[in-house]
């Protein structure tokens, strides 16, 4: 223990025994010939406390100094606070023992601490089933056509990541200024189609001053970049291979860039967003942006992607990078004079679960409550080593071909330790006929797969793959008929309202004839 924290430990304890005891800091003080001032300066260590005044404070609080000495270094926590550390929360703010040890010398406020944390957990998880409640509501308010007291368009479930959803598609996913300093800083430093780190590093350090160093995580942590403005350096994990690698240099580049040329105000404006951490989020994607552009040229990119129709494995081998950042940088394709297939994006996981969505063919997303099951991007999964392709009808007869990829990288030979996604492109179904990996049709409402958007909001009866009940219909039940899936919602012709009532009383009183027959 250093000398700082053996004065805190000491001082901790002091005020411990004190409290304990129920004596006023003034009284103590004037008991043992100090101030009160310099009392309170020891007891939150930041005196050194003499030998000779100590013997004598162990003295006044009748303890024996042998098995005071050997507690120092034990650093008991309050057991509220204790536990407190296993939160979320708390981990995020990385507080450390000795900040525990300081807040448990004082009972009332260690109490009042933990008492207030768990108010927040409990209000946090009350506000979150009301607002899911409410945006049910709403939801079924909008499909229905019924008028709600909240107003028009009001979504209670809109996350920043909604609103920056809609501020890309606002903008069709197009920024002709980052485009514009993307291509000036290839011209400045002349570089080639093909680029690597080496380069990208060498135009950090000339063009903005910064070092990069490579230096592994401390234990527990994932960070893979880390761009600290004050010492102007960059510190990436020397566990990057080439193409991320290349890309994480890029967009510190662009935020590097966006922060000289102030390119997120002239981009967004000023005008307020619903949430604060909006803004932050954007400044990323248009960073990620900054680095598609700068990895893929547009408009040498633009002439590849329709020479090779659009193949993305191989224009990432052509370009040196990822499917995934080819995957996204067609849905950037948007410039009037050279304008690209629309294309919709999503990237989901093995539970389904969608991390990125981007929508350029008007496919409009489900804010909540998981997607359909029938997609490309899901059922990739079932043969990871191949391309996934399928034409999709919706339920308003909107025709879509969709193709999707999973992307493994594992960490330690282990896919369970690194990330498995599938990366989900669709298009509408008349441009297929321009994609490498277009599939032959002759009769597109037959070769089509019946999906819709989310299982909630979804209009078929005959899914067969349903995960819960449609808001769109009245759920009705008949324990007597089964169909191939229990969500599906039941049809007067199937045995539904009307016709079932009438067999329920039918079969009623076969059962009350039946049981009459028994008895007697």
């Amino acid at each position: 223990m250093n000398e700082n924290a053996l004065n805190a430990n000491v001082g901790l304890k002091l005020r411990g025994l004190r409290l304990a005891r129920n004596i006023k800091q003034t009284d103590a003080a004037k008991d043992l010939g100090v101030s009160p001032a310099y009392l309170n300066l020891i007891e939150k260590g930041k005196r050194v406390m003499p030998f000779p005044l100590l013997w004598k404070a162990l003295r006044y609080f009748d303890q024996d100094p042998e098995q005071f000495m050997s507690t120092l270094g034990e650093g008991r926590v309050d057991e509220a606070l204790a536990k407190l550390l296993d939160e979320p929360l708390l981990k995020s703010l990385d507080i450390d023992s000795e900040s525990l040890q300081s807040l448990s010398a004082e009972p009332k406020l260690a109490g009042t601490v933990a008492a207030l944390f768990n108010l927040y957990k409990n209000t946090r998880t009350q506000l979150e089933n009301v607002l899911t409640q409410l945006s049910a509501e709403e939801r079924t308010r909008a499909q229905t056509g019924q008028s709600g007291g909240t107003g028009p368009g009001l979504r209670f479930d809109y996350s920043p990541f909604d609103e920056v959803s809609d501020f890309l598609e606002s903008h069709r996913n197009y920024f002709p200024e980052l485009e514009e300093q993307a291509e000036a800083m290839r011209r400045d430093f002349q570089l080639e189609r093909l680029l690597t780190s080496a380069q990208l590093i060498r135009l950090l350090e000339e063009r903005f001053d910064f070092r990069v160093r490579f230096e592994t995580a401390h234990s527990g942590s994932s960070v893979v970049r880390r761009l600290d403005l004050e010492e102007q350096t960059l510190t990436l994990s020397p566990d990057l291979t080439e193409q991320p690698l290349k890309f994480q240099v890029a967009t510190s580049l662009g935020l590097l860039l966006m922060d000289r040329e102030k390119l997120v105000e002239r981009i967004v404006g000023h005008g307020r967003t619903r949430h604060a951490e909006t803004q932050r989020l954007i400044k990323v994607h248009l960073a990620n942006y900054f680095a598609g552009a700068l990895m893929l040229p547009y408009g040498d990119f633009f002439k590849e992607v329709e020479r090779t129709r659009y193949d993305v494995e191989l224009l990432s081998n052509i370009f040196g990078t990822t499917y995934e950042t080819v995957a996204h940088r067609f849905c950037n394709l948007s410039d009037p004079k050279r304008t690209g297939i629309p294309f919709h994006f999503l990237r989901a996981d093995i539970a389904g679960n969608i991390s990125k969505r981007y929508s350029g063919t008007g496919l409009k997303f489900a804010t909540g409550g998981g997607s359909c099951g029938k997609w490309a991007v899901h059922l990739a999964f079932l043969n990871p080593g191949q391309l996934t392709r399928q034409y999709s009808m919706m339920p308003d007869g909107a025709t879509y071909f969709c193709f999707a990829k999973v992307q493994l990288q594992p960490i330690e030979g282990s896919i369970v330790k690194g990330t498995a996604y599938s990366i989900g492109l669709g298009t509408h179904a008349e441009n297929a006929k321009y994609l490498a990996y277009g599939l032959p049709t002759n009769d597109l409402r037959k070769d089509a797969v019946a999906s819709g958007i989310t299982c909630r909001f979804c209009e078929r009866t005959d899914c067969n793959q349903r995960s819960a009940a449609s808001y769109r219909f009245a759920f009705a039940f008949d324990e007597y008929t089964k169909k191939d899936c229990f969500f599906s919602p039941l049809l007067v012709h199937e045995g539904g309202k009307g016709e079932r009532g009438e067999r329920h009383d039918a079969m009623d009183k076969a059962l009350r004839r039946r049981n009459k027959e028994g008895e007697g």
